[in-house]
């Protein structure tokens, strides 16, 4: 009876030992079912993802080069007049903006003191005319006593001592003939001299031109020495030249006879044009920026502009026509790097849901922008909603597009320049 018991046992605990991996096979296959219901419901919950894009059509265009600079119009020729005497002014005959013409008088010193030194010189001359004639009666009277003595010396009348003394006196006379005819061409020259400075009282216009700056009143007391500004001229404001400082970078792209156009803040919606005439070679340092003077020659007829003005110009440097461009920002343009889901059985779509692949939607970071061993770029042509790679050889930019130079994209060619993801 006891054997019998454990045999009963036995059989039984075999039984339960045997249910139980089919027991466990039974709740795995009730698992898949369940995350397949599960997965089923969330992907057809989310729609698929699509690329949008953003385009812009490759164009037959013209593209210009331009260097920007900034300076001032100034007049072609301009002079500051200031006196050469020291003195008090006496008069102002010209104001702010007035036509003036060469040789005007523009102002005038007080000339009393130096109207005085001309009478002082004309006296002074007269008298050394006087001591001309006066050393010429010396000359011949001198010269009459040495004659004479030199006869009555051969007849033994005058000593020899007496006839040298004559020729003496006679000699003297004649040098001092020569001071007084000395004396009158230094009595003459400080005349002329006065003459001058008088002149020199009279400030006049060295040119024909109009009045920028006047920096002198009447009784105003002027040191030649310090060479005051009393007035500033500008020959003619119908030709005006622009003064420009270029930077250092660009000045190689600069040429004497390159067209520019520029604005005022006076007229901004108007654009004058311009010619570079000069390129000056000494540097200037401005904020610690190496530049350069450019000149700028400008036609002024209508007289809209004037000293002083501050401009912008652009400077054209290259000039192509009828090329195909692309915009710049296709050249900054590159697709994201995506992973597709792999839709060809449904084990790896239940599988990315848990291991962070993101459902049946792509996604990725924005790759860099493909540049070619020889310098040429990958742009994208949008086809049929496709975005196809071409690879291209860039020529000039404007800042705006850049020609192209090599590669299979004509005119009308939708150039993509970025791309949007929505669901």
């Amino acid at each position: 009876m006891v054997k019998s018991k454990i045999d009963l046992e036995t059989i039984v605990g075999a039984s339960d030992h045997t249910k139980h991996p089919i027991r466990k096979f039974l709740w795995f296959v009730v698992g898949v079912l369940l995350l397949a219901v599960i997965w089923y419901g969330w992907s057809g919950s989310i729609k698929p993802t699509q690329n949008i894009y953003t385009s812009d059509a490759a164009k037959i265009s013209d593209i210009m080069v331009t260097v920007s600079a900034t300076g001032t119009v100034e007049p072609t020729n301009a002079v500051n007049i200031s006196s050469e005497l020291s003195g008090i002014i006496s008069s102002v005959a010209v104001d702010f903006n007035e036509s003036v013409k060469k040789g005007q008088i523009l102002a005038t010193l007080n000339t009393a003191n130096l109207e005085a030194s001309i009478e002082q010189s004309k006296a002074t001359l007269i008298a050394q005319k006087a001591q001309v004639s006066n050393a010429n009666a010396t000359q011949e009277e001198t010269l009459a006593v040495y004659e004479s003595n030199q006869r009555l010396e051969m007849g033994g009348v005058v000593s020899s001592e007496a006839l040298l003394s004559a020729k003496l006196a006679y000699v003297r006379a004649q040098s001092a003939v020569r001071i007084a005819n000395a004396n009158v061409l230094v009595a003459e020259a400080n005349l002329q001299l006065d003459k001058v400075n008088l002149n020199k009282a009279y400030i006049y216009s060295s040119l024909d031109g109009v009045v920028l700056g006047r920096d002198v009143v009447v009784g105003q007391t002027v040191v030649s020495s310090q060479a005051p500004t009393l007035f500033t001229l500008a020959e003619d404001l119908t030709k005006m030249e622009l003064q420009v400082y270029i930077n250092e970078a660009d000045i190689g792209l600069v040429k004497v006879g390159n067209e520019a156009s520029f604005s005022v803040e006076a007229y901004q919606d108007r654009d004058y044009p311009a010619e570079i005439s000069e390129l000056r070679l000494s540097p200037e340092t401005i904020d610690g920026v190496v530049s350069y003077e450019a000149i700028l020659t400008i036609d002024n007829s209508d007289l809209s502009l004037l000293p002083g003005m501050t401009a912008s110009a652009d400077i054209t440097v290259k000039h192509i026509k009828q090329v195909i461009a692309v915009p710049n920002a296709a050249l900054r343009y590159a697709p994201p790097a995506t992973q597709e889901a792999d839709t060809s059985g449904g084990s790896s779509g239940l599988l990315s849901m848990f291991m962070g692949g993101g459902g049946p939607q792509g996604g990725g970071e924005r790759q860099q922008v493909k540049t070619e061993a020889d310098g040429e770029k990958t742009i994208y042509i949008l086809k049929d909603q496709q975005a196809v790679a071409v690879i291209v050889e860039t020529g000039l930019s404007d800042g705006v597009v850049t020609q192209i130079l090599k590669g299979d994209v004509s005119a009308g060619d939708l150039i993509i320049t970025d791309m949007e993801t929505s669901q």
